[in-house]
């Protein structure tokens, strides 16, 4: 017989109070009271979830380690109902739960849960509720965890793809304001000069061979050293100071030209003129570094608006897949580079758009990609690619990775499952991504095998995007960014 007051005690439960007093005496009869001091670990995080926890005075709170140390999720008090419940697939801990009051609680393991449904209707039903309640805390809490873990990965990517252009931005003005300088002191001396109108026109030809025609990019560095080595030499042979040597290297400037001006001038006008040639060249190869700098920084950050939809409201609405793929690929572009890793972005012409919240649907893309950006080994390969088939858009993320192993496969869209050492993966980023997929009425899947592993996401076009059935034609545009390459646009959780 269990204890009345105990059954008092779970009478008086703000959660399970309502239910038939039967039930509740069944309850006490096979639950176990236990006394928690302050303090105590009740479940270690990654430990078997085995028992039901009816929380009759103090409390627990449970606290999750990402990586940066462990952070309160949830806590539950005198009233509630947590530990393993009814119709459940948590399995394991997702983290510490500790006592952090001296706490009783009534125990009830889950080898009692059949007898418990078939017995207790109304307590099981209270409990599933329980259960649906926490699942939305979770879902909302760790979606919130995610996104910000996301955010503090993209905005250290951002700030290292960042820190080179604005450099050179800074690096390039400094020198625009010396070279500014040079370029006025030359002009004032050439002018004095009063050269003739055949010396002029020489002096002419070798600056418009400069300015608009800087080639330095376009040779290979061995050739543009044998180059600047024979200018300076040229420049030592006819008494002119060899510092003008590098900007007319890097011009498209020849020796052929430079010998017709020789033939007009003296060594003297001829070190005027290609002083004020050599500053006019390197003053518009820095403006030129700094239009090409500033147009990247310009890229990068239209590329992170355009990721998190931050100008536009949370409505659905028509959504570019073609360039949210491309912002995706754009803001992961540091992760790939550090480990050497090829991403190949392939998308059919004339895509469709899909209605649906851009954020979302990038959040998405986000997820598969980082996790095949982990997945494969340096100098991997990543393709990701969208086409129409049917009336439904299909993206796939590939990665040549080592597969996910098959008794793990039917997991890897568990909350809180996850292959990744302690701290670097929070098991979530597969659970979120499919039910922002569900969310757009869409489908996930995944096939694996050692060397290639492919997430395919299928969504359905708006009305005015159904199309006839096809096959893709990817190879019509392809952008591909990691190593050796200079493109501008861009699983282990799994």
């Amino acid at each position: 017989m269990p204890e009345p007051d105990l059954v008092s005690r779970l009478a008086a439960h703000r959660t399970l109070g309502a239910a038939p007093r039967h039930e509740l005496e069944w309850m006490a009869a096979h639950g176990q009271l236990r006394h928690i001091p302050a303090g105590a670990l009740v479940v270690k995080a990654g430990e078997p979830m085995d028992r039901l926890h009816v929380i009759l005075s103090g409390g627990y709170w449970i606290r999750v380690n990402r990586g940066t140390g462990p952070r309160k999720v949830m806590e539950w008090h005198e009233g509630d109902v947590t530990g393993l419940l009814p119709y459940s697939r948590m399995t394991r801990a997702p983290g510490d739960v500790t006592a952090d009051l001296p706490t009783e609680v009534v125990e009830l393991n889950r080898d009692t849960f059949p007898a418990l449904i078939r017995e207790c209707h109304e307590v099981t039903a209270i409990l599933v509720h329980a259960m649906l309640d926490r699942t939305r805390h979770f879902t909302s809490n760790e979606l919130h965890a995610e996104k910000m873990a996301s955010l503090g990965k993209l905005a250290a990517g951002l700030a290292h793809e960042l820190n080179n252009p604005a450099s050179a931005v800074v690096r390039s003005a400094k020198g625009l304001a010396e070279c500014l300088v040079e370029a006025e002191k030359a002009s004032l001396d050439l002018g004095a000069a009063r050269l003739s109108a055949a010396q002029l026109a020489a002096v002419d030809e070798l600056r418009h061979l400069c300015v608009g025609t800087i080639a330095r990019a376009a040779r290979p560095v061995l050739e543009q050293a044998d180059r600047e080595e024979a200018i300076a030499a040229w420049l030592d042979e006819h008494g002119v100071a060899i510092v003008a040597a590098q900007a007319l290297a890097d011009s498209a400037v020849t020796l052929v030209a430079l010998d017709r001006a020789a033939a007009l001038l003296d060594n003297s006008t001829l070190d005027l003129g290609l002083r004020w040639v050599a500053a006019n060249c390197s003053a518009e190869m820095l403006v030129a570094d700094i239009e090409v700098a500033a147009t990247r920084i310009h890229g990068l950050v239209a590329a992170v608006k355009g990721f998190t939809h931050m100008d536009q409201a949370n409505v659905p609405k028509v959504v570019d897949i073609r360039q949210g793929l491309a912002d995706t690929v754009t803001v992961l572009r540091a992760k790939a580079r550090s480990k050497g890793v090829n991403v190949n972005l392939a998308v059919e012409p004339d895509l469709p758009a899909v209605e649906g919240f851009g954020g979302e649907l990038n959040q998405i893309w986000l997820n598969l990609i980082d996790n095949a950006l982990d997945a494969v080994a340096e100098r991997g390969q990543v393709e990701v690619a969208a086409g129409r088939v049917g009336r439904s858009l299909v993206v796939r993320v590939i990665d040549d990775g080592p597969g996910i192993p098959p008794e793990i496969l039917d997991q890897i869209f568990d909350p809180f499952f996850t292959t990744k050492p302690v701290g670097q993966g929070t098991g979530l980023g597969l659970d979120i991504a499919r039910r922002l997929v569900r969310r757009h009425e869409g489908e996930i899947s995944v096939d694996s095998r050692p060397g290639r592993t492919e997430f395919r996401v299928t969504l359905p076009f708006g009305t005015a995007g159904a199309v006839e059935r096809r096959e893709p034609a990817l190879e019509s545009e392809t952008l591909t960014i990691g190593r050796d390459t200079h493109a501008e646009t861009g699983h282990p959780d799994r």
